[in-house]
């Protein structure tokens, strides 16, 4: 059994993605081709909104998000401990300072209310300015938006929506990537809407933060490519892999509602011996994780692999706890939701080809 089964998926779409393929190669425009445009156009679409910008990767489009507000020096940028390293490392590489954020134990999303207590803390204490919020859709559930744009609104904040693992993922109808001043989503391979290298996208309703974002990502170039205005990155995505997501995305609704059906077998199945994932009312995963939470951890997965189960831990370490965040954390603040997750979660199979399309 496959973690992640990209072969079986790639079977199912062979003829599709193979004639995407050959045709980039006919026309041999491997980089921003008419591919990457489509797909543009096509994400935007999808999730609702007016613009979906591509990039070379999902921690290059959280980048750019902090490019595109300016966020520098003094600022304080608040978001989950109980993510991937990329969430935090993007405001400390824009000279930030990340602020972390506990965790609600039934989502494993950023918690509303430890949000607010940060935020006032941050400003009582007056050493920094708090600029934005960055919340993650951990394991494919879209974080609590409702809240947290009105925290967002009341203290002034930008409000980024990190849909790495939420895209796919609603709230009320309204889709991941929809949310906040601006969202992010990643094409990694394992992610639910995947290419077959990294890729990236940028989602936002403001035309311009659009435009500067379409700016950051070729060299801060102007209306000419040679005329740069502004100091930018090189984050483009290729355009097979436009390609290649292209037929993933039409795809998509079709695979999405195969992961839920596997979700629901899942919590028939587990549900009376672990603690399963919940999804509140009105809200749709995209299951990028089935997560299970144990206290015997370690038996449970040896269990799960002598069955020829696979299983992964998504994520041992909170950012409070890595080593390159050690100089920030004040020891008068605590994680425990945070890190009693980090020390019980595991994560089974999951992928739309577990049980027949």
């Amino acid at each position: 059994m496959q973690f992640i089964d990209l072969k079986a998926q790639y079977q199912h779409l062979k003829t599709r993605i193979d004639k995407r393929i050959q045709t980039v190669l006919d026309h041999g425009k491997y980089i921003m081709g008419p591919e990457v445009q489509e797909l543009e156009e096509k994400l935007a679409e999808y999730v609702g909104v007016k613009h979906a910008i591509t990039c070379a990767n999902g921690t290059d489009a959280l980048q750019l998000c902090m490019m595109a507000f300016n966020i520098k020096e003094g600022d304080a940028v608040f978001c989950p401990t109980f993510t991937f390293f990329a969430t935090a490392e993007v405001i400390s590489f824009a000279n930030a300072t990340p602020i972390f954020v506990d965790s609600n134990e039934q989502t494993f999303n950023i918690c509303p209310v430890d949000l607010e207590k940060q935020i006032q803390s941050v400003t009582s204490e007056g050493k920094l300015k708090p600029k934005a919020i960055i919340a993650v859709d951990l394991f494919g559930l879209p974080a609590n938006y409702p809240e947290l744009e009105k925290i967002a609104e009341k203290y002034n904040l930008k409000l980024i929506e990190d849909a790495a693992q939420g895209f796919g993922g609603s709230i009320n109808g309204k889709k991941a990537g929809g949310f906040g001043d601006i969202a992010t989503t990643s094409f990694f391979p394992a992610k639910p809407l995947g290419c077959y290298g990294d890729g990236g996208a940028v989602f936002t309703n403001n035309d311009e933060l659009a435009e500067l974002i379409k700016s950051y990502r070729v060299h801060g170039k102007g209306r000419d490519k040679y005329d740069n205005i502004r100091i930018g990155m090189n984050s483009r995505l290729d355009t097979i892999q436009a390609a290649i997501l292209l037929e993933k995305l039409a795809e998509f609704p079709i695979e999405l509602e195969s992961r839920n059906r596997a979700a629901t077998l899942y919590e028939k199945k587990y549900g009376s011996i672990y603690r399963t994932p919940k999804v509140p009312e009105g809200y749709v995963s995209s299951w990028a994780q089935y997560t299970l939470v144990s206290d015997y951890r370690d038996t449970e997965m040896s269990e799960f692999r002598e069955q020829g189960i696979p299983t992964v831990i998504y994520y041992a370490t909170c950012m409070h706890q890595q080593t390159a965040f050690s100089k920030l954390i004040d020891l008068k603040y605590n994680f425990p939701v945070a890190e009693k997750l980090a020390n019980s979660v595991f994560s089974i199979p999951m992928h739309p080809y577990l049980i027949n399309v």
